[in-house]
């Protein structure tokens, strides 16, 4: 058991992230049942924090709160696949495109390339992932537009986690992210986002058929080898 001495607001807050984290790790598993008095037991608090931390949860997408059901670890499927990466698509290459044409510091990307290149464990490398398309769209220029990125973040990541957890590769994801963050850095914005498009497109198209997106056809994709045509993720 966990003791955590401090103010409530913080405890709130250590509860919120630990237990998102193995939301996004996969320790808690879709529809998995979140029981007040057992989160509490664990991290050392009392069920307060646990609820206010369960509330935030529910607000992002990553928990169901059922009046008969109780609390819930949200189920995945290939409509909230499609309702997320639909709004992937819609808005994340437009915001890489913006940041490269204002000029962007597209450094934080390259760093979290990096760290998800070097990274040692299944949690390490998706965090880093997860800061690698942030650090695309974030410099935007449009912090609405991030802020709507921001809002979906959690619920995309709970997508991908269900995936990597069937079929996971990582090697065609680092590949796709190098070839993006080459474009960008080229200073390529049209190039860039059509690369991000086919990468986000590509891949809810794999872990999910049923989902009915399309991949748009882009120079990578069609000199792509056919031998590093395999499951990946985004």
């Amino acid at each position: 058991m966990t003791s955590v001495p401090t103010p409530i607001p913080s405890r709130t807050q250590y509860v919120l992230e630990e237990i998102k984290r193995r939301i996004l790790t996969g320790l808690l598993t879709p529809g998995q049942a979140l029981v007040e008095t057992d989160l509490a037991a664990q991290f050392g608090v009392s069920k307060t924090p646990v609820r206010e931390a369960l509330k935030t949860l529910a607000g992002t997408g990553l928990v169901v709160m059922s009046q008969y059901k109780g609390v819930t670890v949200r189920m995945v499927d290939a409509d909230m696949a499609r309702e997320v990466y639909d709004v992937r698509l819609l808005l994340e290459p437009e915001a890489l495109k913006r940041a490269v044409r204002r000029g962007a510091s597209l450094d934080a990307a390259r760093s979290a390339l990096t760290r998800a290149d070097e990274a040692d464990d299944t949690a390490e490398r998706s965090l880093a992932n997860r800061e690698f398309h942030r650090a695309l769209y974030l410099p935007c220029g449009n912090p609405l537009l991030g802020r709507m990125l921001d809002e979906v973040r959690d619920q995309a990541a709970l997508v991908s986690a269900v995936a990597w957890a069937a079929d996971p590769s990582w090697e065609r994801e680092a590949s796709e992210h190098r070839e993006i963050l080459r474009l960008a850095l080229d200073g390529d914005a049209d190039g860039a986002a059509r690369a991000l498009h086919a990468h986000i497109a590509s891949f809810v198209r794999r872990a999910f058929p049923e989902a009915g997106f399309e991949i748009p056809e882009t120079t990578q994709t069609r000199n792509a080898p056919e031998a590093q045509k395999e499951d990946g993720q985004a």
